[in-house]
């Protein structure tokens, strides 16, 4: 755009000096011609009577004139007309130039919301403006997901300590107690190990967190057969399922292939299909595959509580948490939907959420491969 703009300076530029170098000599020749009329026709008598002295001037002029002179004053004043429009052109350049320096420093301060350019640069005006409104929502966005972050460390210290103070409780009373019975051993143990389950799963978001900041997602693509990996996922949830009495159907006219690492897109779905069935609160989750044109569509639905839309709006933001309970089950690191968004848009798909009173639903589209029937 700027290259554009330039050109377009340029060539202005050339104009006027073109246009300058065909007038001066006409401009030239006039005076020539008018001189020789004040002489020869008018024979300067009306600026005789106004002035002896100015009629003598002229007089004087016109005995010592010849071409020779004619063309030195036309080479002279096309000379100075050259400089006057190489003046104005490096004039005017160095006006741009500046109104860009200064609306590159407007950029970063944030004191200015509105930057104002030339005429000349309306287009790009609008693209900076644009620029610097993505920028200044992306460092409040980034400051956001900062402060969760901390909130979300500060909890999770917090709650460290719980399951650990009644692990190191009761591993001290089995300890301390030898011959206690064998039923309270068993149930001690039991309690014990529920407790190193949830200060695992407290140390596992401690870890994803650490890790989200630190790493690459990198994607090592293969040829997946989509059904076959979300048959195995559903297989995986067989236990969890069973114990809440749910049960996941499967809807698929036709096998579908897409190109993409199969770790990561495992990953998303089984977090998909791993929310639906915590709040679900029907017995029922469907995951819907069908082919829209050029791509995959699988939705993945459950029925339960409806998501709020200032919520659904945020859930794929980085450490936001539906809910903002400390459970097991639900009180997650926040960033279960946000690497899931993350992985989707480096397949070169998309994915979003609806919830409404009839089902919460979870969209996700790849670009298809290959479809059998």
């Amino acid at each position: 755009m700027k290259n554009k703009l330039l050109n377009k300076l340029f060539i202005k530029f050339l104009i006027k000096i073109a246009l300058w170098t065909i007038i001066c000599p006409f401009a030239i020749l006039f005076l020539s011609e008018f001189v020789d009329y004040l002489v020869n026709v008018a024979d300067f008598q009306f600026i005789y009577a106004i002035s002896p002295k100015i009629y003598y001037f002229f007089q004087g002029i016109h005995r010592n004139m010849d071409e020779d002179m004619y063309l030195f004053i036309g080479l002279f004043s096309w000379l100075i007309g050259i400089i006057i429009i190489v003046f104005l052109f490096v004039k005017k350049l160095f006006k741009l130039l500046n109104a860009l320096s200064k609306a590159s420093q407007d950029i970063l301060n944030n004191d200015i919301h509105y930057i104002e350019l030339p005429i000349e640069f309306q287009d790009l005006q609008k693209q900076i403006n644009t620029i610097k409104t993505e920028s200044i929502k992306n460092e409040n966005l980034a400051k956001e997901n900062e402060q969760r972050k901390n909130d979300l460390v500060v909890y999770l210290a917090h709650d460290l300590k719980t399951p650990l103070t009644s692990l190191i409780g009761y591993l001290s009373l089995l300890s301390e107690i030898k011959d206690m019975p064998s039923e309270k051993r068993e149930k001690y143990i039991d309690i014990a190990l529920d407790k190193s389950y949830k200060l695992e799963d407290l140390i596992n978001e401690l870890f994803e967190i650490t890790r989200f900041n630190s790493e690459t997602i990198l994607l090592e693509k293969v040829d997946i057969n989509l059904n076959i990996m979300l048959e195995q996922i559903i297989d995986d949830f067989y236990p969890t399922l069973k114990e809440q009495d749910k049960e996941i159907i499967l809807n698929s006219k036709y096998k579908y292939f897409v190109e993409g690492d199969s770790d990561k897109l495992a990953r998303v779905f089984s977090n998909l299909i791993k929310n639906a069935i915590y709040y679900s609160t029907d017995k029922d989750i469907n995951i819907n595959v069908r082919k829209i044109k050029n791509q995959v569509e699988i939705v993945i639905s459950n029925k339960g509580d409806v998501i709020p839309k200032e919520k659904l709006n945020k859930i794929f933001d980085k450490f936001y948490r539906i809910d903002t309970s400390r459970t097991t089950k639900t009180g997650g690191s926040g960033l279960g939907l946000a690497i899931a968004k993350e992985i989707v848009e480096l397949h070169k798909g998309s994915i979003k959420a609806t919830s409404d009173k009839d089902a919460t639903k979870f969209y996700v589209t790849l670009p298809i491969k290959e479809e059998i029937s």
